[in-house]
C-alpha cells in the first residue's frame, strides 16, 4: 500500500497554472477532435446503419490491436515521469511495436480468410496496415511523459483530419460503399503511425542523457506491458463487448444504432480525458502525496464538469440527432438516455486508472475494476439485450459503470489512506493522512 507522507506537495501546487494551461490545452484539441469526429461519425452513419454498424465492428477490432500494444508507450510515459530514459531505450520500443504489429498481421490475415460477412472479411485491410499501428500510441505515450502537450495533442488532431482527407479522396479512386470508409481509415492510420514514430527519433527531449541506465530492468519493463495489455484488453471489452452482442444478437443495423449511442454518450469523456492529460506526468511523480493530491483534483474536475454537461448533451442529441444522422437514428435517443448517468459517472475512471497505472504501477488494479464493469454488464445483458435490444445493452452498461466506479474509489480511498469523505472535501493537498 502507498503511504503518503503528511507534508502537502507545495511543488506540485506552485506549478497549478501550468496545470491549467495544460488542461486548456487538451481540451481545445480534444474538442477540435471531437468535432472532426463527429463529422466522420456524419459521413459514414448517413451511408445507413448497415455501414455504420460494419465500420464501428471493424474499428472495434483495430482497438484490440492498440489495447494490446498501447502498454509499449505507458512504459515510455512512466519511465520519462520517473526522471530518466536512454535513447536506445526509445528506438528498442518502437521497434518492438513494429515486431507486434506484424505478428498482428498474420492473425488478421487468417481471419479475414476464414470470415464471409462484413466487416470481418474486410481485415485484411487492417493487416496491411498492422505494422504501423502502434507506432502512433508509442510515440505519444513518450510525449505524454514528457509534458509535451503541443506534440501530443498535434497527434490527436492530426488523426481525425486524416481520416476526414482520405474519405474525401477514396471516391476520385474509385473506391466506393463500406470500402471506401475502410480504406481511408487504414490510410490514414498508417500515415499518422510514420509520422509520429518520425517525428519521435528525430526530436528527443531536451537534457536526455544517451547514456542513461535503464530505469527498470527489461523484465519488469515487459511485464509492466504484458499487464498494461491485460488492463486494456479488459477495458476495451467493457466499453465495447455490447456491440459485438447487439449484432449477434440483434443484427448489423442495430449494432450500428447502438455504436452511434456509445460515441454520443462518450463524449463527456472529453472533458476528464483532457484533465487527466494534463496532470498525468505529475500523478506518476514517485511522491506519493503530490500523487494522490494530483489525482484527486484531476478526478474532482473531471467528474464534476461531466456530471454538468450530460444532461445538456442529452437534450442536445434528442433534437439533433435524427435531423443530422436521418430518421432511422431516432432509436438512438432512447439507449443514450439510458448510458448517459453511468458513462457520466465513469469519467472519474481515467484519473484513477492513472494513478493505479503511473504511479502505483499495478496495472492490474485497473483491469480489475473494467473486468468487474465487464462481467457485470455480461450478466444483466443476457437477460435485458434479447428483450430490449439496444437500449437493454445501454442499460446493463449503464448499471455496471455505476457499481464498478463505486469500487475504483473504494480502492483509491485505502490505498491513499484517505477517509470516504475526504475524496469529496478539502483542499486536495491536505487530504493524505501521515501515517
Amino acid at each position: 500500500m502507498s503511504t503518503p507522507a503528511s507534508p502537502a506537495p507545495a511543488r506540485h501546487l506552485q506549478a497549478l497554472p501550468t496545470f491549467w494551461r495544460g488542461a486548456a490545452l487538451n481540451l481545445a484539441s480534444r474538442m477540435v477532435t471531437v468535432l472532426l469526429g463527429l463529422a466522420i461519425l456524419v459521413i459514414v452513419a448517413r451511408r445507413g446503419p448497415q455501414v455504420q454498424g460494419a465500420f464501428s465492428l471493424f474499428v472495434a477490432a483495430e482497438a484490440l490491436l492498440l489495447a494490446l500494444g498501447s502498454g509499449l508507450g505507458l512504459l515510455l510515459a512512466r519511465e520519462v515521469a520517473s526522471g530518466r530514459l536512454p535513447l536506445r531505450r526509445v528506438r528498442t520500443v518502437l521497434g518492438v511495436a513494429v515486431v507486434v504489429g506484424v505478428f498482428a498481421a498474420i492473425l488478421l490475415t487468417a481471419v479475414a480468410a476464414l470470415s464471409t460477412n462484413d466487416p470481418y472479411r474486410a481485415l485484411w485491410l487492417l493487416a496491411l496496415a498492422a505494422p504501423c499501428l502502434l507506432l502512433a500510441p508509442t510515440s505519444t505515450g513518450l510525449w505524454m511523459g514528457q509534458g509535451k502537450l503541443v506534440a501530443l495533442n498535434t497527434a490527436q488532431v492530426a488523426t481525425p483530419l486524416l481520416v476526414l482527407g482520405m474519405l474525401a479522396l477514396v471516391p476520385v479512386l474509385g473506391v466506393p460503399g463500406l470500402l471506401g470508409v475502410l480504406v481511408a481509415w487504414v490510410l490514414a492510420r498508417v500515415i499518422l503511425g510514420l509520422g509520429t514514430a518520425c517525428w519521435a527519433l528525430t526530436r528527443p527531449a531536451a537534457g536526455e542523457d544517451p547514456e542513461a541506465s535503464e530505469p527498470t530492468s527489461a523484465r519488469e519493463a515487459w511485464r509492466f506491458v504484458a499487464m498494461i495489455a491485460l488492463a486494456n484488453v479488459v477495458s476495451l471489452a467493457n466499453y465495447r463487448a455490447m456491440i459485438f452482442l447487439v449484432e449477434r444478437t440483434q443484427g448489423l443495423a442495430m449494432a450500428g444504432i447502438y455504436s452511434v449511442a456509445v460515441q454520443v454518450a462518450e463524449l463527456l469523456w472529453l472533458f476528464s480525458w483532457a484533465i487527466t492529460m494534463s496532470a498525468y506526468s505529475g500523478i506518476g511523480t514517485r511522491d506519493a502525496t503530490a500523487a494522490v493530491a494530483i489525482t484527486l483534483r484531476a478526478v474532482r474536475l473531471g467528474l464534476g464538469v461531466t456530471l454538468v454537461t450530460a444532461p445538456l448533451l442529452g437534450l442536445v442529441a434528442w433534437f439533433t440527432l435524427p435531423v443530422v444522422l436521418g430518421e432511422a437514428y431516432r432509436a438512438v435517443l432512447v439507449p443514450l438516455a439510458l448510458l448517459l448517468p453511468g458513462v457520466a459517472a465513469y469519467a472519474a475512471a481515467s484519473g484513477l486508472s492513472a494513478y493505479y497505472t503511473q504511479h502505483r504501477g499495478r496495472p492490474h488494479w485497473a483491469a480489475g475494476i473494467a473486468g468487474l464493469s465487464l462481467a457485470l454488464t455480461l450478466a444483466s445483458a443476457a437477460w435485458t439485450v434479447p428483450r430490449w435490444g439496444a437500449a437493454g445493452a445501454a442499460l446493463a452498461t449503464s448499471t455496471a459503470y455505476l457499481v464498478a466506479i463505486g469500487v475504483a474509489f473504494a480502492l483509491f480511498a485505502r490505498d491513499a489512506r484517505l477517509g470516504w469523505n475526504d475524496l469529496w472535501r478539502g483542499t486536495a493537498a491536505r487530504l493524505p493522512r501521515a501515517t
